[in-house]
């Protein structure tokens, strides 16, 4: 078994955690300055530590510039890889390509960039963008365009689309991936799951229900068929892991969890109504309309507490039970998954030693599903 530090072996999953820049949860206020560095260095060491493969740098509209973040916590590491989320429509898709690829440069190639289109119209208006949503994701397939021409055209190259225009564009700095960097893109609703189909080498879905999981693996699935890109798409499940040493014990902590989480929510009474447009947490909420415990142990209430604000739906178990329904999405074809803790660094740390071996372990005895085409 590899111990948590030593490079992971190959196997047939990757990992991913996410880090941000100061120690919060939906369970407790900021412990820390909105760009608090030393945080951000111990927690990507942490992960790396743990033994994740990548960790998510997220994106809102009032956060710490990502780029900025991911340079930062690529010095800070030597293996960890990271997941960048960008939003189109605030700068040109030839910058971006070039602000990606000297990035992926500079980490020595451990950046992936997850294109998300917007869910929320208020949170885009702060950014100055007031595109329709359904419009945003037509923009977006049109940004990605340009990216994968900027990072693989050796001559100057020209671009008509719908929204953007280029003449002679080039770039000069390449990413050290080829053809060019893994793109992850997420969104249940249809013009997303087209989109998906086009672009992604990654689709990433929150933790539904495993029917509810199938279904839209195939929706994307019959996407990327219609793309001629039949099984080039991978899938990735995000979830919140509630682990302790019996059962009994996981689910008082996962009572805990939601009292201190209604208590965060009291407090940001008055600070303005979400806008959360997502088919994502439409699909979420959902699910926590068909009970608190989904499956043999998917808990969806903290969904209905903080309007499925993001991935907020939890396995709660020992790590053996954990890991035991992780396998039933594994035989979807799921073969990345994303967990973060409701205490960040602490719960990173307790993935690594109790979580992630067991989970490694499983999957490689696995039979893979004949559905899923390795890429």
């Amino acid at each position: 078994m590899a111990f948590p530090g030593e490079p992971q072996p190959p196997g047939n999953i990757e990992i991913l955690g996410m880090i941000a820049t100061q120690n919060f949860s939906e369970t407790h206020a900021a412990l820390s300055a909105d760009v608090d560095k030393n945080y951000v260095s111990v927690f990507s060491r942490a992960h790396e530590y743990a033994g994740f493969d990548r960790v998510l740098i997220g994106y809102f509209s009032n956060s710490p510039d990502g780029f900025q973040v991911g340079a930062y916590a690529a010095q800070q590491t030597t293996r960890l890889k990271f997941l960048l989320a960008h939003r189109p429509g605030f700068v040109s898709p030839t910058l971006a390509a070039r602000q990606l690829a000297s990035l992926d440069q500079f980490s020595d190639g451990r950046l992936a960039v997850h294109v998300i289109s917007g869910a929320s119209d208020e949170e885009q208006q702060r950014d100055g963008d007031f595109l329709p949503k359904a419009e945003r994701y037509a923009r977006t397939s049109d940004y990605i365009d340009v990216l994968k021409k900027a990072w693989t055209s050796p001559v100057p190259f020209d671009h008509e689309g719908p929204y953007y225009r280029v003449k002679g564009g080039l770039s000069v700095v390449k990413p050290m991936q080829k053809p060019y960097l893994p793109i992850f893109f997420g969104g249940a609703s249809d013009e997303a799951i087209e989109v998906a189909g086009r672009h992604a080498e990654v689709y990433a879905l929150f933790g539904e229900p495993v029917a509810q999981a199938r279904d839209l693996i195939s929706r994307v699935r019959a996407s990327a068929a219609r793309h001629g890109r039949e099984g080039q798409i991978q899938f990735s499940l995000s979830l919140r892991p509630i682990l302790a040493e019996t059962e009994s014990a996981a689910w008082a902590r996962a009572e805990r969890i939601l009292e201190e989480a209604k208590a965060e929510e009291a407090k940001a009474v008055g600070r303005g109504k979400r806008d959360n447009q997502a088919q994502g947490a439409k699909r979420l909420l959902d699910a926590a309309a068909g009970g608190a415990v989904r499956d043999k142990r998917l808990w969806t209430e903290l969904a209905v507490v903080t309007g499925a604000a993001g991935n907020s739906t939890s396995l709660v178990g020992t790590p053996e039970q954990v890991v035991d329904s992780l396998l039933d999405y594994y035989d979807l074809g799921i073969t990345k998954f994303l967990f973060r803790g409701f205490d960040p660094l602490e719960d990173c740390i307790a993935y690594g030693r109790y979580l992630l071996p067991l989970l490694r372990q499983a999957t490689a005895k696995r039979v893979r599903p004949v559905l899923l085409a390795a890429k």
